[in-house]
């Protein structure tokens, strides 16, 4: 039976410069996911199937740029890709907003297997604006997207990704409007780039991508993990993967400052106070939102008391990270 099932590839959005490509992505089976789907017994099929993905490893593959010039890699021993490696020229293949399509295929198909969409794959990578000032790097759960990760028997987070679809999660309120000023800037026209980065799977990626799009937060690379049990009490993998990604962002764009924007409920306080210490002059401030934890709170408050480094506002609502953005004059 599993020789029959069709695979195909799963690009992230993913992020680079005019010399510098870093694309990622998996190959899988095809689970036949449609996120669109409503209904109790829908809505667990489709959620079990995401965290059962067959992967397909150990396969060559062929990336063709949009002036049709080719990269060869190949998946690892969980069907991950990676290329990141210096490649000229890109900025002409971007468009308005920085972004550059490519495509993807497998090179060839021992499994004798049907491979989706005539085996071409589509991904697309961001390339920033010239005209940015700043880049904004943002945690998505309980900073834009209400998890329960922290709740104390994670059933909030049982519920949640299991029994709710992503065109029906609620985001945030004002989040997607402050996030689109961030990309506007000051001029209205920066088109500074905005970074999403969770503890969330890869296997979710598809999900938050939805959720992204249909709760309309400005379009960028969505950057997560590999999967580990969620419903640990200590998430041991999650801050030096969550670190590493910033730093790689951090060191991708030397010349370019950062917002970064978090929730007081996990490592984001130590994450970004870390940060800020290691590349000083690179953090221009730090949102965090209030999960509405008091010991969670009072221990980030206690964290950043008298803290002057770089601007740092605790925040119950986005009305009042607005209002700083505008003093500090981000927007």
């Amino acid at each position: 039976m599993f020789k029959k099932d069709p695979i195909q590839i799963v690009t992230f959005r993913s992020y680079g410069t005019a010399n510098h490509l870093y694309a990622k992505g998996r190959s899988i089976q095809d689970e036949d996911i449609d996120l669109n789907q409503t209904g109790l017994f829908n809505l667990l099929r489709n959620s079990w199937k995401r965290f059962i993905t067959d992967k397909v490893t150990n396969a060559k593959l062929t990336l063709t740029l949009p002036d049709n010039r080719t990269i060869s890699t190949g998946t690892d021993s969980q069907g991950y890709f990676l290329i990141d490696e210096t490649i000229e020229n890109l900025l002409p293949l971007t468009d308005e907003e920085g972004w550059m399509q490519f495509s993807i295929s497998f090179t060839e198909n021992k499994s004798g297997r049907k491979i989706q969409q005539d085996n071409k794959f589509k991904g697309e990578i961001l390339i920033p604006k010239n005209t940015a000032k700043y880049g904004v790097i943002s945690d998505i759960d309980d900073t834009i997207l209400h998890t329960g990760l922290t709740s104390r028997l994670k059933w909030a987070v049982i519920k949640n990704t299991f029994f709710k679809s992503a065109e029906k999660r609620i985001p945030l309120k004002g989040a997607a409007d402050f996030y689109q000023k961030l990309h506007d800037g000051k001029s209205g026209n920066d088109c500074n780039p905005i970074f999403y980065v969770s503890h969330s799977p890869w296997n979710l990626y598809n999900y938050l991508e939805v959720f992204l799009e249909v709760n309309n937060f400005h379009k960028g690379p969505i950057l997560l993990r590999d999967f580990v049990n969620p419903f640990a009490k200590k998430y041991k993998a999650e801050k030096p993967q969550k670190q590493t990604e910033i730093i790689n962002i951090l060191k991708t764009y030397p010349k370019l400052p950062f917002i970064l924007i978090g929730d007081s409920g996990q490592h984001d306080p130590d994450i970004y106070q870390e940060i800020t210490e290691s590349y000083p002059g690179r953090i221009l401030a730090i949102y965090l939102r209030d999960v509405n934890r008091r010991k969670k709170m009072e221990r980030v408050k206690n964290l950043y008391k008298n803290y002057t480094r770089v601007p740092v506002l605790l925040v119950d609502d986005t009305e009042a990270a607005i209002n700083h953005a505008k003093d500090q004059g981000f927007i």
